[in-house]
């Protein structure tokens, strides 16, 4: 056995040498002839049945109505039915057929089952799952254990919701839209519970792809910093992020609707940030730095550091 493992301990690193020199650059041009393909010949998305959790507010509102401008039907999902209902308004006036709101809380298993049962008994069917409900909490000297709700909506609330709409996504080849975050590969201090359920949210469905294969199309969307209610001033003083720019949510929820219309593995918004996960492939100890200087150095620093800016500016 010990031969075996030593013999593998060489042909592996070979092998992946030779596939990267040979293989990676024709990856790389089929990768980019296919989008051009699939973005002359997107998912027409008028009549689709599309059920979005966390839709009260943020990206989950913002997608609500970019489906509702290309004429899909929808069924909107949060804990906070009174902002739903302003929601759906909107989502009507703005062009969608049909909009139904359903209060719920994904951490809850019993009502994960509910809203996909009420959602498939009032349309007959389910074309797109946006799993996009989460929270984040800046962590302070509290016990970790404070900070399950976290996992439970972040991670299981998707899983839990995925469980129940898989058959009938498997009935009409549907695809399956997850909001994780570049946290789930970006190390950012004070945020490691936040990043942990993002990296499980990846994980979980990359392995789910390979399941289903081509039956349900998966696009795991990793954003970086995006306006919202969560992204206020006192949340980027405390992350030590009110240096960094924020992308408009309008722009955010265009850009992942038109990705999964063409049928894409993987979204990051805005995508310079894809830099950091090549850097965190190629060079991790040179991540590390350029992280440890940007949120802690770089912060910390009067000569450096800008005064908080508001949504405004």
């Amino acid at each position: 056995m010990d031969l075996i493992d030593k013999l593998l301990n060489f042909v592996f690193p070979v092998l992946a040498a030779t596939l990267l020199i040979f293989v990676w650059p024709a990856e790389l041009v089929f990768k980019f002839f296919n989008h051009l393909l699939r973005s002359a010949f997107h998912e027409k998305l008028a009549g689709k049945v599309v059920l979005i959790t966390g839709a009260s507010s943020g990206i989950g509102e913002y997608l609500a109505y970019e489906y509702a401008k290309r004429g899909a039907r929808l069924a909107l999902v949060a804990r906070r039915a009174e902002l739903l209902e302003v929601v759906a308004r909107k989502a009507r006036e703005m062009g969608s057929p049909d909009v139904i709101v359903i209060s719920a809380d994904v951490s809850k298993l019993e009502d994960c089952n509910r809203f996909v049962d009420e959602t498939i008994n009032h349309f007959g069917s389910l074309d797109h799952l946006v799993n996009n409900a989460g929270i984040c909490w800046v962590q302070d000297q509290r016990c970790v254990s404070d900070y399950v709700s976290i996992m439970d909506i972040n991670f299981w609330g998707s899983i839990s919701t995925t469980q129940f709409a898989l058959p009938h996504l498997r009935k009409t080849k549907g695809k399956i839209t997850v909001v994780a975050s570049a946290a789930g590969w970006l190390s950012m201090p004070r945020l490691s519970i936040y990043c942990a359920s993002k990296a499980a949210l990846i994980s979980f469905f990359e392995t789910l792809r390979v399941e289903v294969g081509s039956d349900i199309g998966i696009t795991i969307v990793t954003p970086g910093l995006i306006e919202s209610s969560i992204t206020n001033d006192q949340w980027l003083i405390q992350t030590n992020l009110n240096w960094a720019p924020l992308v408009s949510v309008e722009g955010c929820a265009k850009t992942i609707v038109d990705s999964t219309s063409r049928g894409d593995e993987y979204l990051t918004v805005p995508a310079y940030m894809r830099v950091f996960f090549l850097l965190k492939q190629l060079c991790p100890q040179v991540l590390r730095w350029i992280t440890r200087f940007l949120f802690i150095i770089c912060p910390n620093n009067p000569l450096l550091n800008r005064k908080p800016r508001s949504k405004s500016e």
